[in-house]
């Protein structure tokens, strides 16, 4: 029962025994807490203080509107005042819970023949000294049931058919039953006397219709029915594998979309006030495909054959298996014309409780794609707009025979078989129309005739009860390259492991240590599945649920081999590939003597990291440091953690190795992010505070900068996207493209976080040649030579850690030398 069954007057109640500072409304939140689902943010908890302020405002009322609004029940608001140990709003809340009233049993519609005996219950609970009042329409049965939890009609004759309904009394309190309408039958057989409780019938309740054994495929509707025969009418209950099936409680069982954890043994109770009986075991399998089971005959379509031929029995190889194994099916090597990935984490919430894990997990799992020649974009906290533009720019990159792989880390649902990704902008009690529906973004992944659709999906799975819409994505094609990873199962949820430094989700801190297994991706998956069964943090409580249609040997690992791609897939290409390119390396010069350098790097194809490393200063000064200040409103800058010695303390998530030498120069980090909201050219200060030696007091000197649209804020994703099936809208013609004569765009390459695979396609980058490029270099080029730019001096590359070190090596946040680059 949740809490939003309790009346206006007990909520008003409740909320001002909560009004107050030592046991009230704060010690509540903390104790729902417990269950993350009804966690508060910081920012809700302030709004609920600020009700002080308002004539009438009540914090506690605001509070207990967002417990219902997320499901919140009687039951576990009594568990947590019991933890608070809030003695009189638990008595208050328990005598109000005893003194409701609800019905248990409703009265159900029923047909009889004449002079049959007719019994109509309606039982409730509630408070002691119910009372009961039958009405026909509009008119108050007075007889000696009329009073009673079960009405009797009998003999039934015609002046008994109509439209009845209970009334459940306690003082001023009342409650009304759903109407049940009585039915008269006509039939030879009807017998004019009522001595027989169940007439024909020797149990009072028989199973008219038995539910059947069923093979169906995933995807499809399975409809399971049973039907009994009794007075009073039978209720029903359905049972999978000897578990109830909650909320089930039809005559006819109806799964829109089945997966493989609908295959098993379904069963149904029918029930009454005097019998109950079981219905046959109907066994339900779920596949890929049902065709193998079919009856087939093998024909022979030549000339001189006029009849179909059924195969010898004996033969051993069924005819399907014939002609889906062929001899060389085994030894064939697959490939992928080339590989991307959209991965995206969403963390800050604007409305719901904020996560921890998504960007250490979106980090980690670009790193392993990259080693696997994947091109990857990686974005933290995106709202709906941003998403949807980020999902049409991926699918533009996809084609015929490209892997394409999503993988999502943030908050999510799954109703009617469909599972939708929430935007950090999402509102408290959202719907399918404020999220993204995986399963419409296959329908157009589908048709780029793509090699691998892989989803990997890091959230949870419960059902929506503020959504009853049942989404219709479009009809899936039959392609059998679909693989779906879900960190958890149907109606559950997925978690996180906090630690003091980095936090993970449960799905990545498995996922990250068979990824790059060069085997099937969906033995691969399986093989997670295993060991997360094994582990004793996960067990009964999540578990990764695969479902594929999968038919080939397809790996994450399969190489590369390029197909003779157009000058349109080029330009495509290419303009991804300049949205992620990074500002240059500059110098600036101070009329004080000072020179500052400023360097960009990475973090996130949305995140980008900017030093400040001083490289001269004249000798009467004694001390000096360059500091950024006046960044746009649109991008998201922590001042409290801007200008930090170490990348540690500026919030980065860099990661490398403890043997890693510290730059010799000291720097300055800031971290800038939500660059795609980027509207303009990105322009700070940089100020400059520096000492004399022979003063005490600090000068300072302020140079603006304006450094370009950095990484994906060319991209525009703040702006809604045209729907289109060509590149032809979005990308100009090679000619039209200005690349930076920096090195910059040089370094992009298979290694770095952008989605480029046509260096070649135009002379003005060739001097992309001169880079060093390894498919292990997860650390793109950086140096401290300030004279980089004006010389021809190839960068290098710092060495990357290797997969099978993941958990042998400790690491930590530093001073970094060489910079990753997404």
């Amino acid at each position: 029962m949740n809490i939003s069954s309790l009346g206006e007057e007990e909520l008003n109640k409740l909320s001002k025994m909560l009004d107050n500072c030592s046991c009230g409304w704060r010690q509540l939140a903390s104790a729902a807490a417990e269950y993350p689902q009804f966690r508060c943010s910081e920012k809700e908890l302030t709004s609920c203080s600020l009700q002080v302020l308002k004539a009438a405002g009540s914090p506690a009322r605001i509070l207990l509107a967002w417990l219902s609004d997320r499901g919140c029940s009687v039951d576990f608001l009594l568990h947590c005042l019991r933890k608070m140990d809030h003695q009189e709003a638990l008595q208050f809340l328990t005598t109000t819970v005893s003194e409701q009233i609800r019905i248990t049993v409703q009265p159900q519609s029923q047909q009889a023949s004449l002079g049959s005996r007719v019994v109509l219950t309606c039982m409730a609970s509630g408070p002691p000294e119910l009372t009961y009042q039958w009405f026909k329409g509009k008119e108050e049965i007075l007889h000696d049931t009329g009073n009673t939890p079960e009405l009797v009609l009998c003999p039934l004759g015609p002046v008994h058919q109509g439209h009845y309904i209970c009334r459940i009394n306690h003082g001023e309190k009342c409650i009304f039953s759903t109407w049940a309408h009585v039915r008269l039958l006509h039939s030879a057989g009807s017998s004019p006397a009522c001595s027989t409780l169940f007439p024909g019938s020797v149990s009072g309740l028989q199973i008219s219709q038995q539910p059947q054994s069923q093979a169906a495929s995933e995807g499809d509707v399975l409809v399971l029915k049973c039907k009994a025969e009794a007075n009073p009418p039978p209720q029903y209950d359905w049972y999978h594998n000897k578990l109830p099936i909650p909320q089930q409680k039809a005559s006819s069982l109806r799964i829109p979309c089945v997966t493989t954890e609908h295959r098993g043994e379904y069963r149904c109770k029918a029930f009454n006030l005097y019998h109950e009986v079981w219905s046959d075991t109907a066994t339900v399998t779920i596949g890929p495909s049902s065709v193998t089971d079919a009856s087939w005959v093998e024909a022979n379509r030549g000339l001189d054959s006029q009849e179909g031929k059924r195969p010898t029995p004996g033969s051993g190889i069924h005819p399907v298996q014939q002609m889906a194994r062929p001899p060389s099916a085994a030894a064939k090597n697959f490939y992928a014309t080339d590989k991307v990935a959209l991965l995206i984490g969403n963390m800050n919430y604007l409305h719901h409780y904020q996560l921890s894990a998504p960007i250490s997990d979106v980090h980690e799992l670009t790193n392993l794609l990259r080693q696997m020649d994947f091109k990857v974009v990686s974005l933290l906290d995106l709202d709906r707009q941003e998403m949807n533009s980020a999902v049409t720019e991926f699918l533009l990159l996809l084609d015929k025979g490209v892997y394409g792989l999503l993988y999502f880390a943030g908050h999510g649902y799954e109703n009617y078989g469909n599972s939708f990704m929430v935007p950090i902008d999402a509102p408290a009690s959202y719907t399918s129309e404020h999220c993204l529906c995986v399963q419409s973004i296959l329908t157009r992944m589908q048709e780029k005739k793509t090699g691998l659709n892989v989803f990997l999906l890091d959230m949870c799975r419960k059902r929506n009860l503020n959504d009853e819409l049942i989404v219709q994505p479009g009809t899936l094609k039959v392609t059998a390259n679909i693989v779906f990873g879900y960190a958890t199962c149907v109606d559950a949820e997925a978690y996180e492991v906090k630690r003091e430094d980095v936090s993970n989700g449960i799905f990545i801190s498995f996922l990250k240590q068979r990824v790059c297994e060069d085997v099937k991706v969906t033995v691969m998956l399986d093989r997670v599945a295993e060991d997360m069964g094994r582990c004793a943090i996960t067990r009964g409580r999540q578990a990764l649920e695969l479902r594929s249609n999968l038919c080939e040997r397809r790996s994450l690992t399969d190489r590369i081999q390029p197909s003779d791609s157009s000058a349109s897939d080029s330009a495509r290409n290419l303009q991804w590939a300049v949205a992620h390119v990074l500002p240059e390396s500059r110098c600036l010069n101070f009329d004080c003597g000072v020179k500052v350098q400023l360097g960009f790097a990475a973090e996130f194809s949305n995140i980008m990291v900017i030093y400040t490393r001083i490289l001269e200063k004249p000798a009467e000064i004694d001390s000096c440091c360059a500091q950024l200040t006046d960044f746009p409103q649109e991008v998201d800058v922590d001042l409290k953690r801007s200008n930090q010695e170490t990348l540690f303390e500026a919030g980065c998530l860099l990661l490398i190795k403890e043997e890693l030498p510290s730059p010799e120069a000291q720097s300055l980090y800031t971290r800038i992010r939500s660059l795609q909201r980027l509207r303009t050219d990105l322009t700070f200060t940089v100020c400059l505070h520096y000492t004399y030696s022979n003063m005490d007091e600090e000068v300072q000197e302020r140079l603006p900068v304006t450094v370009g649209r950095p990484l994906v804020s060319k991209l525009n994703l703040h702006e809604p996207r045209a729907s289109r099936s060509s590149s032809a809208y979005l990308c100009p013609s090679l000619d039209s493209v200005n690349y930076p004569e920096s090195s910059s765009f040089a370094s992009v390459d298979s290694a770095s976080n952008t989605w480029l695979y046509c260096e070649q396609s135009s002379s003005r980058v060739s001097h992309a040649d001169s880079v060093t490029s390894s498919r292990s270099a997860n650390v793109p080029e950086e140096t401290d030579s300030p004279g980089i730019f004006d010389s021809h001096q190839p960068l290098t590359t710092s060495k990357s850690l290797p997969h099978s070190q993941v958990n042998d090596i400790t690491y930590k946040f530093s001073d970094m030398y060489n910079f990753h680059s997404f």
